[in-house]
């Protein structure tokens, strides 16, 4: 699966940054895509039409494995695609 600018099938912002420069941005994002896609440069195409920038946040949801990560900004490109980092895995558990 690629990468849609769909509406409702593109990174949603969550939590916008309130405070001035230091500040940023929380946004989830949901695809049947693997993680190591998603964070793959330029993956996400319209990063900066959103309003995406560098060091944002990206909770980044897998719903075919499923798996989940937070991941950063880590630059936005010159075509206006994203960076992200490679993140960090939300381990999930169910010991009940």
């Amino acid at each position: 699966m690629a990468y849609s600018t769909d509406v409702d099938k593109q990174p949603y912002l969550v939590s916008p940054a309130s405070g001035g420069a230091n500040t940023f941005n929380v946004w989830h994002y949901k695809s049947a895509d693997t993680i190591a896609t998603v964070n793959t440069d330029g993956y996400i195409t319209n990063a900066k039409e959103l309003g995406m920038k560098a060091l944002d946040v990206v909770i980044v949801v897998d719903t075919t494995t499923p798996a989940a990560s937070i991941m950063t900004v880590a630059a936005i490109n010159a075509n206006g695609s994203a960076d992200l980092t490679d993140g960090t895995a939300i381990v999930q558990t169910d010991t009940d």
